[in-house]
């Protein structure tokens, strides 16, 4: 490497390390941090300040309109999801129809399902109180606490394969937009892959993880429904429903007869899907009290609420892309991994591990990871699609103290942090091990 590559590595490695010490040591919110690492990078690889100024608007610009009206769309779904009760009647009526050998096949099942429209957090508010419900109604006995891990922890592995692997979750669809990856493609591969992974770690994991933690008594607690839950048929259809259109723009291009509908390609638009979800939810999940003030309010407080949070966090993470972007760094990451026949599946997932240990947040480190990505899969010719899966199967690797989650997650299994790192911990480093395992398998079927 000559003097200008290493300079632009190590400006970067000093913007990226700026962002993380802003987030982690100075409590600061990543939108804040992230913007410091951007203009940091940019100055210390000689990039003109004017210049950087330009590529930070273009990146937030970029990174929003292509995916803020997805993010605000998807939990508005989820805020209706979870006011209306619907969620709730899914997953206890799911978990009523097994039986206790199979209770934990239909955790993980009912998580991936519920799991499709909503944000990790937001399921996981959702859905494990009521997991935990009927973990704790199980017999008494020795071995209880590990039997009540067995039936939450593949919930859990359930609800996280999905927000890493499957769009229109942030991550999975920042890099479908970032990397020029098919959408419906996306989807289909993800589901294959977040299934078997789901299975490994969860259901099979939590046998070896779960034997002698000792469980406390959870520190969380789900909040109260405050209208009747609708029918289960009508919850279904609004968790499919996006994933059905989506997905039948895909199917639908392989049949000569419907192959460039202006109908399926509308449909198959994420913004489009999501916002005619809304629309139906709204009655099929609300009826007469669609127009009663106090529930609208609470839908879109809860989701408007979240929202702004991350909208930030992911503009801000843009901005950070772009100026890497701009500086050279894609290119420069193309010409290693050209010379030096570094797989771009296995780059794209260390890059995202590192964030993901150094920040702790899945989004970011998906984020920072595409924003480098696109000169490698130009240069290498790899699937795009199986990059976005790759990076979102390192954004999820070893949750730890730095992850609001691990703390989430914590409070509602009542586990000790030993026992958190022994249980969920493992668990996502399962699924990022597993995933990344299951992409390089695909890679030598698809083309």
């Amino acid at each position: 490497m000559n003097p200008d590559d290493i300079r632009l590595l190590l400006a970067a490695l000093f913007g990226i390390a700026l962002a993380v010490v802003m987030i982690v040591k100075g409590r600061l919110h990543p939108f804040v941090g992230l913007l410091c690492g951007a203009f940091a990078v940019g100055l210390l690889a000689g990039v003109p300040l004017a210049e950087t100024a330009k590529a930070v608007q273009k990146g937030v610009g970029d990174i929003l309109g292509g995916t803020g009206l997805v993010v605000a769309l998807g939990l508005s779904l989820g805020a209706m999801l979870q006011v209306s009760g619907a969620a709730a009647a899914l997953a206890t009526a799911g978990l009523r129809m097994t039986g206790p050998r199979a209770a934990p096949w239909a955790s993980m099942a009912i998580a991936i399902l519920i799991g499709l429209p909503l944000f990790f957090e937001t399921g996981l508010v959702l859905l494990l109180p009521i997991v935990a419900a009927a973990a704790a109604a199980l017999p008494e006995g020795a071995g209880k606490d590990a039997a009540r891990l067995r039936l939450m922890l593949p919930a859990l592995a359930g609800l996280s394969v999905v927000h890493a692997l499957v769009p229109p979750h942030p991550g999975p669809l920042l890099a479908v937009n970032a990397l020029g990856a098919d959408l419906g493609r996306t989807m289909i591969y993800g589901i294959l892959i977040a299934i078997p992974t789901a299975a490994l770690a969860g259901p099979a994991l939590a046998m070896v993880t779960a034997r002698g933690v000792r469980l406390t008594v959870p520190t969380a607690n789900r909040s109260e429904v405050v209208v009747a839950p609708p029918g289960l048929g009508a919850g279904l259809l609004v968790v499919l429903l996006p994933v059905l259109l989506i997905a039948a723009g895909e199917l639908g291009q392989l049949m000569p007869a419907l192959a460039g509908s202006p109908w399926l390609a509308a449909a198959s638009n994420p913004v489009l899907a999501l916002l005619l979800t809304n629309l139906v939810a709204l009655p099929l999940l609300f009826g007469r009290r669609l127009r009663d003030t106090a529930i609208q309010d609470m839908v879109w407080r809860e989701a408007m609420g979240a929202a702004g949070a991350i909208l930030l966090a992911i503009g801000a993470g843009g901005a950070l892309k772009q100026v890497l972007v701009t500086a050279g760094l894609s290119d420069l990451l193309a010409r290693l991994a050209t010379l030096q026949q570094i797989s771009p599946l296995l780059l794209g997932w260390l890059i995202a591990v590192a964030i993901r240990l150094a920040t702790g947040s899945a989004t970011v480190a998906t984020i920072t990871a595409v924003g480098v990505m696109p000169g490698v899969v130009a240069a290498t010719g790899a699937s795009p699609e199986l990059v976005v899966l790759a990076i979102g199967a390192g954004s999820v690797f070893f949750s730890h103290v730095n992850d609001p989650g691990f703390w989430l997650v914590r409070g509602y299994l009542g586990t000790s942090t030993a026992d958190t790192f022994r249980t969920w911990s493992a668990l996502e480093t399962a699924i990022s091990v597993v995933g990344l395992a299951m992409v390089l398998a695909a890679s030598y079927l698809v083309s």
